[in-house]
């Protein structure tokens, strides 16, 4: 969740200084947005009935686990190498050209990590897992069924 929370406020300061070109902002703040409100879901159906508000904050009752995808964790790499390159930008322009080449390329890979990174969580069949409550051994069930078996 802090990796968000960074990526979040980063991400929209650098685009409101015009160090993050606002289309990629976009698509990582997309991704993160579909991501949360996926969780949200995810916490949702896997509550057991009664669903209600108070039971959804409960967190002693199972909920979703959600697994980062290899290509999550590279796009996450990637987004912070991008905010420190843009960070640095001012003092790196002296650099010449070749800095502004750097950056653009960089921009286009994460823009294309952070768009495949959000579909794996789509058609991933392990990014997801509904946790579900342990049962109770057999024996500790219902001690009347003990009485029936021993008879």
């Amino acid at each position: 969740m802090a990796d968000k929370t960074l990526m979040t406020i980063l991400t929209v300061t650098l685009a409101m200084k015009g160090l993050l070109p606002v289309w990629l902002a976009g698509i990582i703040l997309s991704r993160d947005i579909g991501l949360a409100i996926s969780a949200i879901y995810f916490r949702w159906i896997s509550l057991p009935p009664p669903k209600t508000m108070a039971r959804y904050w409960d967190f002693s009752l199972p909920s979703a686990e959600v697994r980062p995808t290899t290509i999550s964790k590279l796009n996450t790499a990637l987004q912070l190498g991008l905010i420190g390159a843009c960070m640095a930008h001012p003092f790196m322009v002296t650099m010449g050209p070749g800095w502004d080449i750097a950056l653009r390329a960089m921009q286009y890979t994460v823009a294309t990590t952070t768009v495949w990174s959000g579909l794996s969580y789509v058609y991933s069949k392990d990014a997801v897992r509904i946790l579900k409550r342990p049962r109770e051994p057999e024996d500790r069930a219902n001690p009347d069924d003990n009485k029936k078996k021993m008879s």
